[in-house]
């Protein structure tokens, strides 16, 4: 059975969303009018697509049939587009990525505002998370994570490494024990990711220091690094969010040094698609540079003394 394709992409987004209103919002069409057009398309085929309920929509069989022949037909157009030249080597459309909030919070907002000076067509959005984004089901055309995925058709390369120290601010070094060593942090409020819903290991800093109570939490890095300014007390902060943190202090930094990787994640099929390709590059770019001026900046600061 042979479907146009703006049939196929509405038909993705509704299963990929798993709701009328999230399609919408992607597609910006009127839920109203996608029900339609999945009806009408439901009847053409003469299939059920879905299990509607009030959680959303779920696909049926034939509906998961039609997904894997639908997500063929997308990879089809792409190469195609990809191989489409145009007027200049501008960017332009909309391109999604996924980000862990700490570098959609702190890193992706200037790369992104500078790609976009340089690419006025080009509609970038950012979508921060604090999960591993699922690039199958096109949640986002590429996504940073901290670490390399081994399973899935992905290309994965290595961005940048960065680096992260203990912080706390002034006003409460100034209230509470001096720390001359890790020991000391024990008597010490403690800042952190909230234990259960770390989603990767190279997020769980303060189990390899030996620190199982966190007396604030929060599964979002921005969040942390609030608690820590306001004086919640010690926690380990990203060195490139420290610029932006005025009153936080590094602590303890000839004693506790880690260093984490950023990952850039696309999908395979999209290996030969120049525009992602050359967005990608771009990203890539950008937040070494932003990385290397931002930790320049923090290591240039005052460090807390004991």
């Amino acid at each position: 059975m042979h479907q146009n394709w703006d049939d196929l992409r509405l038909f993705l987004a509704v299963a990929r969303e798993a709701s009328l209103s999230g399609a919408g919002k992607v597609l910006r069409l009127d839920p109203a009018t996608l029900g339609r057009r999945m009806a009408r398309l439901e009847k053409s085929l003469q299939a059920v697509l879905f299990v509607k309920s009030p959680q959303g929509y779920a696909l049926t069989d034939a509906g998961t049939d039609l997904m894997a022949r639908a997500e063929r037909a997308e990879q089809a157009m792409r190469a195609a587009s990809a191989g489409v030249p145009g007027p200049t080597d501008r960017l332009s459309g909309q391109i999604r990525i996924g980000a862990p909030d700490g570098a959609a919070n702190y890193l992706l907002p200037q790369v992104c505002a500078r790609i976009a000076a340089q690419n006025p067509d080009v509609d970038l959005q950012i979508v921060a998370l604090p999960r591993v984004f699922n690039l199958s089901r096109r949640e986002a055309d590429m996504a940073i994570g901290v670490s390399a995925p081994t399973a899935g058709r992905l290309v994965v390369q290595k961005v940048t490494d960065y680096h992260l120290h203990l912080a706390a601010s002034e006003s409460y070094l100034a209230a509470h024990p001096s720390l001359t060593s890790p020991a000391d942090l024990k008597a010490h409020r403690i800042v952190g990711y909230i234990p259960d819903m770390i989603f990767d290991r190279e997020l769980d800093y303060l189990a390899d220091l030996g620190l199982s109570r966190v007396a604030l939490a929060s599964n979002s890095v921005s969040v942390q690094v609030r608690m820590i300014q306001q004086g919640g007390g010690i926690g380990v902060a990203h060195d490139f969010s420290l610029p932006a943190t005025p009153g936080v202090r590094r602590v303890l930094t000839d004693h506790v040094s880690l260093t984490r990787s950023f990952y850039l994640i696309r999908h395979a099929d999209d290996r030969r698609n120049a525009r992602l390709r050359r967005f990608a590059d771009a990203l890539s770019a950008g937040l070494r540079v932003e990385v290397a001026r931002l930790e320049s900046e923090a290591r240039a600061a005052p460090v807390a003394k004991a």
